[in-house]
């Protein structure tokens, strides 16, 4: 059914800029950064060239699962007040175009990384593009409540395939950076997803509030919020972070937990659509907490992660005496 409804024919006819949004821009700037701060993270040097060459290539892979991802799910997005306004669902661009273009950047993207960069960082793009469009999208999405906990995987890699460009190699400390955004992903959507449950019941999306009540889904924020702040703080001990980066972990740790803690003492996703209009923050009180949880959790994610590669272009002494 998604295919079919993705590849009727256009309404009007796609512009570039269209095409551009196959690609999530937003989703991708994410991405680029955390591969760019797992890059210089590993303090291996690199020509520039190369660095350029193999954060492209974690970008186009990025936008070539989303053309995969806008494709596969147009019927879902095309219910969702959120996502109808998506190039494919609008009609702006054609169901096959999307699987064209993702089909063809993925491609591109892990082959000019072998070529140019190494075998290890490839077959993680590689494994990443899969994964996100047909282990997450194709399956986990529409089947089960831990979509976005297993799903999470294929966001949190880039920063390792950054550091395996750079070294040919996939330390602990690469896998310290995957796992804090595979951690941090749980309470993050789940916030989200606490004033859009309406949406994803609609679509038949079984998120988390859908299945399990937003009651649950709070605990279940709150649980997985107590075991994201100690893993944001490990790099400290781990000799990838200074302590510029143990105060901001600890301190916007704390607040991430306070915040946690409050929505999990309210009364958010109990009430229908919250939501004054299509935006993902202009919510009516009662879906004011995790909406705050929501937004502080990008900016404490970006904090993260400035803080790291500011510490390592800067050249500050990581703590020694936790090494």
């Amino acid at each position: 059914m998604a295919m079919l409804e993705a590849l009727s024919p256009t309404k009007t006819p796609a512009r570039w800029q269209d095409f551009v949004l196959l690609l999530k821009p937003r989703v991708m700037s994410l991405v680029v950064f955390t591969a760019l701060t797992g890059l210089v993270c590993s303090g291996q040097p690199m020509h520039p060239l190369l660095a350029v060459v193999a954060i492209l290539c974690i970008a186009v892979g990025a936008g070539a699962s989303g053309a995969l991802n806008m494709w596969y799910d147009a019927d879902i997005d095309g219910q969702m007040r959120r996502t109808r306004g998506r190039p494919v669902p609008s009609g702006k661009v054609q169901g096959a175009d999307a699987l064209t273009l993702g089909v063809v950047l993925s491609l591109f993207s892990v082959m000019l990384m072998i070529m140019a960069v190494n075998w290890l960082a490839a077959a993680l793009l590689a494994f990443t593009i899969l994964f996100y469009a047909v282990v997450y999208t194709m399956w986990l999405k529409r089947w089960t409540a831990q979509n976005i906990v297993i799903g999470g995987l294929a966001g949190a890699l880039p920063p390792v395939i950054g550091w395996a460009a750079a070294t040919g190699t996939a330390p602990l400390n690469a896998w310290l950076l995957c796992a804090i955004i595979f951690m941090w992903t749980p309470p993050h959507f789940w916030a989200l997803s606490l004033y859009t449950s309406e949406d994803y019941a609609k679509a038949g999306v079984p998120m988390m509030p859908v299945v399990k009540g937003a009651k649950s889904t709070r605990l279940q924020i709150l649980v997985y919020s107590l075991l994201l702040i100690p893993v944001c703080v490990a790099p400290a001990f781990t000799g990838l972070g200074g302590a510029a980066y143990l105060g901001v972990s600890s301190v916007g740790g704390a607040v991430f937990l306070l915040l946690a803690f409050r929505l999990y003492r309210s009364n958010a996703g109990e009430a229908a659509d919250p939501r004054n209009d299509d935006g993902l923050y202009d919510v009516r009180a009662g879906a004011r907490d995790a909406r705050n949880l929501f937004a502080f959790s990008i900016l404490y994610l970006s904090l993260l992660f400035a803080t790291l590669l500011g510490e390592h272009l800067a050249g500050a002494t990581p703590l020694e005496l936790f090494r």
